[in-house]
C-alpha cells in the first residue's frame, strides 16, 4: 500500500481508471510551438535533475494532501525542447487522450510545477496518476493531469475536460473548508490561493 493510500487520499478518475500501466515503457511526447519536439521515455525522465516540492495537492472536491512530490520541472522539459516565445499555454493529455487540461506558460514554468513520479520517495501508482502526473500546488487539482502521455505548446487556450463542464479556466483555489488528509481528513479552513497554511493554525 502506498503512502497516499495510507493517508486515505481519494482515488478519482473522471474518465475511468486506466488499470495497470507499464512504467518502464512510458513515454511523454512534447510537441507544438517548440524548436525540437521530443519524446521523453521513462528512463529519460528519471535521469533528468529531480526537484522535490514539499507542497499540497488540493482538490476542488475539497481535500488536500501534503507530501514531498518528486519529479522533473515542467520548465526543464520546455527548455529541453526549445519552447518558442509564441507559446502561451501548455496543454496536457492523460492516457487514452480523453482527459486534457491547459495552463499558462507562466504557471507551467513556476518552481514547483512538476511532471511528478514520486510521493514521499515512492513511485506514484496508477490510482494517483502514475507513472507520471502533473503536479501544480498553485491551482485546483484538476489542472494536475494524471498519467500524462502528451504535452502540447500552444498560442491559444483550449478548455479541458472539466473546464468544458463548468469548472473555472484559471482553477484559482478558493477559500473554504477542506479535508486535511494528513490529519485523518479533519475539516480545516483555507484562505484563497495555494494551500500553504490553514486558518485555524
Amino acid at each position: 500500500m502506498s503512502k497516499l493510500k495510507d493517508l486515505g487520499t481519494p482515488v478519482f478518475w473522471a474518465e475511468g481508471h486506466p488499470g495497470r500501466l507499464d512504467r518502464d515503457r512510458w513515454e511523454v511526447e512534447v510537441t507544438g510551438l517548440c524548436k525540437n519536439a521530443k519524446i521523453f521515455h521513462w528512463h529519460d525522465l528519471i535521469s533528468m535533475p529531480k526537484t522535490i516540492a514539499d507542497a499540497r495537492l488540493t482538490s476542488v472536491t475539497r481535500f488536500s494532501v501534503r507530501g514531498k512530490w518528486g519529479g522533473v520541472r515542467i520548465a526543464d522539459m520546455l527548455e529541453a525542447v526549445g519552447v518558442l516565445d509564441t507559446a502561451k499555454y501548455v496543454r496536457f493529455w492523460s492516457t487514452r487522450k480523453v482527459y486534457d487540461t491547459s495552463i499558462t506558460v507562466d504557471v507551467a514554468t513556476r518552481e514547483r510545477t512538476l511532471l511528478a513520479y514520486e510521493f514521499d520517495g515512492e513511485y506514484l501508482e496508477e490510482d494517483y496518476g502514475g507513472p507520471v502526473r502533473v503536479f501544480i500546488p498553485y491551482l485546483w487539482g484538476y489542472k494536475s493531469a494524471k498519467s500524462v502521455v502528451k504535452i502540447v505548446l500552444m498560442d491559444h487556450y483550449v478548455p479541458g475536460f472539466w473546464e468544458q463542464r463548468g469548472y473555472t479556466d484559471d482553477a484559482h483555489i478558493e477559500a473554504g473548508n477542506v479535508r486535511d488528509m494528513n490529519e485523518g481528513g479533519r475539516i480545516r479552513p483555507i484562505p484563497d490561493g495555494e494551500v500553504i497554511r490553514f486558518l485555524d493554525e
